[in-house]
């Protein structure tokens, strides 16, 4: 079985699946809030997940984690819970918060190209084009310049996040039926497709401000920056 993370927003999205095209999938998705850390509900959520999928430990071949962007206390439980089973020996991919945004999108049979456009804290927004990939390196940009642009393009963006980005942007968003489903949906195909390429090790989180270390050590944000530019945040 392949385990998905993904703690970069206010909902924990987990999925296990079944290796192959055909394998099946077992997904939740568990609602934040006061007294609903991650770091609190995260491991009942999955020892939950692996009941209902009647997998032990054991069974687990592989983890696929988001890595970013997102906020340092979130996103951290996500890659540490990941570092941690890769203790285990089981080995482990990455992926953007973009990709799997723009993969629920093509879950949900929208084609692109779309500006995926999520929260960045302090009137920003952090914002990548994507269709089959990453068409433009991912940007930071302030709210009020997200219309210049993204013109008139079509953009997603999470639901908690989106009337802040309709108050600059004219076109309309992009709906989902169910935006909860369809991140599952794409988190799940990331777990069919990212073990086919080489493992990653170490998980590198990019987060929303930089850390300690990161102003520290210049070499570490230019390694995220080229990752960011590449598409994938490694």
């Amino acid at each position: 079985m392949i385990l998905g993370l993904d703690t970069t927003t206010e909902r924990l999205h987990l999925a296990l699946v079944e290796p192959g095209p055909g394998g099946r999938a077992w997904t939740r998705w568990v609602a934040g809030g006061p007294g609903r850390s991650h770091s609190a509900t995260l491991l009942p959520a999955l020892e939950e997940l692996m009941a209902e999928a009647q997998c032990a430990p054991a069974r687990l071949s592989g983890v696929v984690a988001c890595v970013g962007p997102g906020g340092f206390t979130s996103l951290r439980i996500g890659v540490a819970t990941a570092e941690g089973l890769a203790l285990t020996g089981l080995p482990t991919w990455g992926f953007s918060a973009f990709e799997l945004r723009a993969g629920a999108l093509r879950q949900a049979g929208v084609q692109g190209p779309v500006w995926i456009i999520l929260d960045g804290q302090r009137q920003e927004a952090f914002l990548q084009l994507w269709k089959d990939g990453p068409i433009t390196p991912a940007l930071k940009q302030p709210l009020a310049g997200l219309g210049g642009l993204v013109g008139d393009g079509a953009w997603w963006a999470p639901a908690s996040f989106r009337e802040r980005v309709a108050e600059h942007v004219s076109r309309p968003p992009q709906a989902l039926a169910d935006e909860g489903e369809a991140t599952l949906a794409g988190l799940a195909a990331l777990c069919r497709t990212r073990p086919l390429e080489p493992p990653e090790a170490p998980l590198v989180p990019f987060y929303l401000r930089e850390t300690d270390a990161e102003v520290n050590f210049p070499e570490a944000s230019a390694h995220l920056s080229e990752a960011l530019r590449q598409g994938r945040p490694r």
